[in-house]
């Protein structure tokens, strides 16, 4: 057996793929598991983790965070691997550079943006492969208009040179243009399926908020799938379906019973988060959704907006500035059972949407650590896993242990690993898989980021490894820790 350079020891270690759940040693070298037993021999580091889980590291799916602060609060929620999949960016090959000459905690990757390549085709925006650019022209209805066959054509030519530059999939915003006609939702499906990409969907509206919409943003998603083959992901689907979740489930189980490939992600919070131009928050339309302008509490300044006329101004002059949506009441039993069912949902995964960091004061340091309190983001940004284990896997919780780790390892990396055969060896901890792995304290694992405290660590994770790597040691950051490695078809 090759040497270890280091062990954990005695920690119990579930395997989400095997179930295999034991006490037992845990062996490292060269960036992988080299072996699993009991008395294994020792190592230059070797650490007693007694009383701790041992298991795969978080795959999140979801993450807009692309900066070292960000993906180091998401490094203490347990992730090993943040990835950029629903909005995307483009061109990729900028968004892998840019990552890699900066150095990542964790893992990181990107699909190519559907939203983006539009905003190039339809209304000739210059694309830099950053998620900036996508909020800073997220309000305007040049690129929302309908396109013209030939900018069909370019918007899937761009999508099809960064699936060729190894993006990870499609990201589609179409709820972010409403008024996009169905038929080019089916063609980059068709673009995907072909590619063998998983798309990842942000739905247009459902009929019960728009009556008179194209189409239902549910049936959008499941109708593609059926026609093209293409792997349909639907992105948060509690904060999208809000009040409508039991009905859009029961679509996708049928899909998925007729053999469509449609899978499905949620996270633990009512309240959502998006740049306040986003179309679906234009004044006219909040009502749709049963909001109001005192539904938006605006991140710069922490302000719950008292008019229809300060949001008009917001999105005039900051239309990419963030905002919290009040969607869902985490306190009313009958929302929290909505979130619940959005996340028991056979093969339903975990993924957070976290959210770009916010500062309300002059800026900080790109790698500062730890956050000034001046930092401010959507809870979900630093706590979507270990509430998802306080709340699926906790003393009433209605998953199992090793179900709602499988929801936050295994099943993202078994959804990405055809396209990027690499993730067959995450999401699991066996000799031969990578040395991505948690080490949780299961009597104290929990979130403690709340909407007035939003980058505040979860607690409970003592240590987090990443190719071998500690991010993560005895509960803090370890300064300088950079061994993120690109995530790429």
């Amino acid at each position: 057996m090759i040497e270890p350079d280091l062990v954990l020891r005695g920690g119990r270690v579930i395997d989400p793929e095997s179930g295999r759940d034991e006490v037992a040693d845990v062996a490292v070298a060269g960036g992988r598991v080299v072996d699993i037993a009991n008395g294994l021999g020792p190592a230059p580091v070797d650490l007693d983790v007694a009383g701790h889980v041992v298991t795969a590291g978080f795959i999140d799916l979801h993450s807009h965070v692309n900066s070292i602060p960000g993906l180091r609060l998401q490094a203490l929620d347990g992730v090993t691997t943040a990835l950029e999949l629903e909005s995307g960016v483009t061109p990729v090959n900028a968004a892998y550079e840019q990552a890699g000459t900066e150095g990542r905690p964790v893992n990181y990757g990107f699909a190519t943006s559907w939203a983006l390549a539009r905003m190039e085709a339809v209304a000739g925006v210059q694309l830099d492969g950053r998620l900036t650019t996508f909020l800073a022209n997220i309000a305007s209805p040049a690129w929302q208009r309908a396109a013209a066959p030939a900018q069909i054509r370019a918007m899937l030519g761009r999508l099809s040179a960064d699936l060729a530059d190894g993006a990870i999939g499609i990201g589609v915003l179409v709820g972010y243009a409403p008024g996009t006609d169905p038929a080019e939702y089916v063609q980059v499906a068709a673009l995907a399926a072909e590619a063998r990409a998983p798309t990842f969907t942000h739905a247009r509206d459902l009929i019960e908020f728009v009556p008179g919409a194209a189409i239902d943003g549910a049936e959008e998603i499941v109708r593609a799938a059926a026609e093209t083959g293409a792997q349909m992901h639907y992105c948060h689907l509690n904060s999208t379906s809000q009040r409508h979740v039991d009905r859009v489930l029961e679509l996708v189980a049928r899909a998925q019973a007729a053999g469509s490939r449609v899978s499905t992600e949620a996270y633990p919070y009512g309240s959502g988060m998006t740049g306040i131009g986003a179309a679906f928050l234009a004044p006219e339309r909040l009502p749709e959704r049963g909001l109001t302008p005192s539904s938006l509490t605006y991140a710069p300044t922490g302000e719950r907006l008292a008019s229809e006329e300060r949001l008009r101004e917001l999105r005039a002059t900051d239309p990419g500035g963030l905002v919290i949506i009040r969607l869902l009441d985490e306190d009313d039993p009958a929302d929290r059972g909505l979130l619940l069912r959005s996340l028991e949902f056979p093969g339903a995964m975990v993924a957070s949407d976290a959210m770009p960091l916010t500062w309300t004061g002059p800026g900080a340091e790109p790698t500062a650590w730890p956050l000034r309190p001046d930092a401010v983001t959507h809870p979900r940004t630093a706590g979507t896993f270990c509430r998802s284990l306080r709340i699926l896997a906790g003393p009433d919780g209605p998953l199992g242990l090793t179900d709602t780790l499988r929801r936050c390892s295994l099943l993202p990396a078994r959804l990405l690993q055809d396209r990027v055969p690499a993730m067959s060896r995450k999401g699991r901890l066996r000799p031969g898989s990578d040395a991505d792995i948690v080490v949780f304290d299961p009597a104290t694992v929990s979130d403690q980021a709340t909407y007035a405290a939003s980058t505040r660590p979860s607690t409970g994770i003592v240590h987090v490894v990443v190719n071998g790597t500690f991010v993560v040691r005895d509960a803090r950051i370890v300064d300088g820790a950079l061994p993120g490695q690109p995530v790429r078809a």
